[in-house]
C-alpha cells in the first residue's frame, strides 16, 4: 500500500490538537443548524448532525484528522483488493458483492467481481425456479416458506433486512414471495419453535456457514431433520428440502445431500455479508429478484458517497468523525442507535454486532496494545418503544450516551388511522422531533427531580420511506462507519478473535476434556 502509513490515533498532530481545544459545554441545537448540518447518504437517504453540538473549531479538526489518517486513501486500498485485514492478510471485498468502486484492483479481483455477480444471478434462478414451482419439495409440494439456519453474520444481518422490507414487499404489486423466519441460536427451543409454525412439506430450508462447521448450525440442522422426520408426511426427504450457503472448500459445497449450494469466501466477513450470498439468498426467495436488485444498488451509491474526500460531503466519515471525538475526547462509553420504525426492530442488534465484533479490539494493526480507548458499547430499541424503557437514563442518568436516531416521514403501509387529530406516523415523528429537542435544549425546573441537564447529542438519519433502497444505503453508511473508524483508531476491523476462546473451550468441554473452573461450571449446569 504505497504512500499509505498507519499510525495510532495519540500519535496524531489533529488528535493533540482535539484534545487542546475547550470540551463544548451544552449547546443547544439552533433552528438554523437542521438545514446546515445536514449530508446525503443518497439521493434518498440523509445524515443530520446540528444536534451533536459540535463547534466549528471542533468540525476543522476533526476534518485535518480524517486527511492526517488517510481515510479515503485507505478506503480506495481496501476496495482495490489491498489485504487490509492483517490479522488473517486477506482482502475485504463486502463492497464488491453490491458494485465495483475503484478502477485499478488488484490481480485476481476482476475474478471474484464476476463470481458473486454469478451468485446473486445464480440465486435469482433458483428463487424464480421455486416461485414458478418447477423446483418442489420431496413430496411434491410447492414451497411457501423458506427458514434460514445460521448464527451471527449468518442471522442478525438477513434478519434485520427481511423483517424491514417484510411489508414493503408485501404491499407492492408482485407481493411477498414467501414467509421467512430464522433459526439461530443452539438453545433446541429456538428450532423447534420455527418448526411448529412451518409446514415442513412447503418449507425451504437454507443452511449457512462459510466454513461447513459451524457447530450451532449444524447441531440445529439435525435436530431440524429430526424433528421433520418425527412428525411429516410419508416419503419426505428432509435434505431436499435445504439448500446451502458456503464456502466452495467446506463439506457442504460437496455434499449431494442438498438440492443446491451457493457460495461466500473469506474476503467476506460474516458481520458484512448481507449483500452476498449469506443475505441474497432468503431474500431473494422471500422478496424477488427486483427488490434484492433495489437493496444492492442503495447499498453501492452509500459506497460510491463514501468515497468524498471532503468529511462535509461524506456522511459516513463525518459520522465515524464525530464518534471517535465523543468516544476519545468527551470520553463516552456506549451509543444508542433508535430508528423510529418497528420494521427496523432488530437493526439494533446487527450493528450491535458490526461494530463491535468489528472494533472492539485493544491491540492495533501490528498486534501491539493501544492506551486509548476504541468501540463503544451498541443498544437500541425502536420508538417509541425505548422512550418507555430506557430513555429516562439517557436523559437524566450520570453518563452521557450519544444518540443516532433513524427517522421516516411515512410508513410502510398504505392506510393509517387518525385519532385525536392527527395519524400514528404524525404522532411517532413529533415523538422523534421532540426527543432530539428535549435532548439537546433540556429543561430548567425548580424541582431538581423534574430539571433536564440537555447537551446530550444526537444525530439523525432520516428519509421519506423505509425502501430497498434506503435499507442498503442504512447498511452501506453504518458499514462505513465502522470500518472509518477502524481507519482512524488504527485497529483491524475486520478480523474476530474475542469470539473464538469460547468456541474451543466448548468443545474441549464436550470432547469429555474438562477440569477445573471449567468443570466446575460444567457441573453446575449438567454438562
Amino acid at each position: 500500500m504505497n504512500g499509505i502509513t498507519w499510525i495510532n490515533l495519540t500519535r496524531t498532530r489533529s488528535f493533540g490538537k482535539l484534545q487542546q481545544i475547550a470540551k463544548p459545554g451544552k449547546r443547544a441545537v439552533e433552528s438554523s443548524a437542521v438545514a446546515e448540518q445536514q449530508i446525503a447518504v443518497t439521493d434518498q437517504l440523509y445524515y443530520n448532525y446540528a444536534a451533536k453540538g459540535i463547534t466549528a473549531e471542533v468540525e476543522e479538526t476533526l476534518i485535518a484528522l480524517a486527511a492526517e489518517q488517510q481515510c479515503i486513501a485507505k478506503y480506495q486500498a481496501l476496495a482495490a483488493g489491498e489485504p487490509v485485514n492483517t490479522g488473517e492478510q486477506r482482502m475485504v471485498l463486502h463492497h464488491l458483492t453490491r458494485g465495483r468502486l475503484v478502477d485499478e484492483m488488484q490481480s485476481g479481483t476482476e475474478g471474484l467481481e464476476q463470481s458473486y455477480r454469478d451468485q446473486h444471478r445464480r440465486l435469482a434462478q433458483f428463487a424464480a425456479a421455486v416461485h414458478e414451482g418447477h423446483i418442489k419439495g420431496s413430496t411434491g409440494r410447492r414451497f411457501d416458506t423458506v427458514v434460514q439456519i445460521g448464527i451471527g453474520g449468518s442471522d442478525l444481518g438477513p434478519r434485520s433486512i427481511y423483517l424491514g422490507l417484510r411489508n414493503y414487499a408485501a404491499r407492492t404489486a408482485a407481493g411477498l414471495k414467501m414467509r421467512a423466519h430464522f433459526i439461530s441460536n443452539v438453545d433446541p427451543d429456538d428450532a423447534a419453535e420455527v418448526v411448529s409454525q412451518v409446514d415442513p412439506e412447503r418449507t425451504l430450508f437454507i443452511l449457512v456457514s462459510k466454513s461447513g462447521t459451524t457447530q450451532e448450525t449444524l447441531t440445529n440442522e439435525a435436530f431440524v431433520v429430526e424433528l421433520m422426520r418425527r412428525g411429516s408426511a410419508a416419503g419426505l426427504d428432509p435434505h431436499k428440502h435445504m439448500i446451502a450457503v458456503t464456502s466452495q472448500t467446506s463439506p457442504l459445497a460437496k455434499s449431494k445431500a442438498y438440492l443446491d449450494a451457493f457460495f461466500i469466501d473469506d474476503y467476506i466477513g460474516g458481520r458484512y455479508s448481507s449483500t452476498s450470498a449469506v443475505g441474497s439468498a432468503i431474500l431473494t426467495l422471500a422478496f424477488g429478484e427486483e427488490i434484492v436488485g433495489e437493496f444492492l444498488a442503495g447499498a453501492h451509491q452509500a459506497d460510491v458517497a463514501a468515497l468524498q474526500s471532503d468529511p462535509r460531503r461524506n456522511a459516513a466519515l463525518m459520522d465515524a468523525l464525530i464518534g471517535v471525538y465523543e468516544r476519545n475526547v468527551l470520553g463516552y462509553p456506549a451509543t444508542a442507535v433508535l430508528p423510529y420504525s418497528q420494521a427496523l426492530s432488530r437493526f439494533p442488534a446487527h450493528l450491535q454486532q458490526l461494530d463491535m465484533e468489528s472494533n472492539g479490539k485493544s491491540v492495533n494493526r501490528d498486534g501491539d496494545a493501544i492506551d486509548y480507548p476504541t468501540g463503544p458499547i451498541i443498544f437500541g430499541e425502536p420508538g417509541t418503544n425505548g422512550q418507555h424503557s430506557f430513555y429516562q437514563l439517557l436523559h437524566q442518568g450520570t453518563d452521557i450516551v450519544p444518540l443516532q436516531f433513524i427517522g421516516f416521514r411515512a410508513s410502510q403501509l398504505e392506510h393509517d388511522v387518525t385519532v385525536d387529530g392527527s395519524t400514528s406516523q404524525t404522532k411517532l415523528n413529533a415523538n422523534l422531533a421532540a426527543q432530539i429537542v428535549a435532548f439537546s435544549h433540556g429543561k430548567e425546573d425548580v424541582n431538581s427531580n423534574r430539571a433536564f441537564a440537555g447537551g446530550r447529542s444526537s444525530s439523525l438519519l432520516h428519509a421519506a420511506r423505509l425502501t430497498p433502497h434506503t435499507l442498503g444505503a442504512l447498511l452501506s453508511h453504518f458499514e462505513n462507519k465502522v470500518m472509518f473508524q477502524g481507519f482512524l483508531w488504527n485497529i483491524n476491523s475486520f478480523d474476530q478473535e474475542g469470539v473464538q476462546l469460547g468456541k474451543v473451550l466448548a468443545k474441549q468441554l464436550l470432547s469429555g476434556n474438562a477440569g477445573g473452573a471449567l468443570g466446575a461450571y460444567a457441573a453446575l449446569l449438567g454438562v
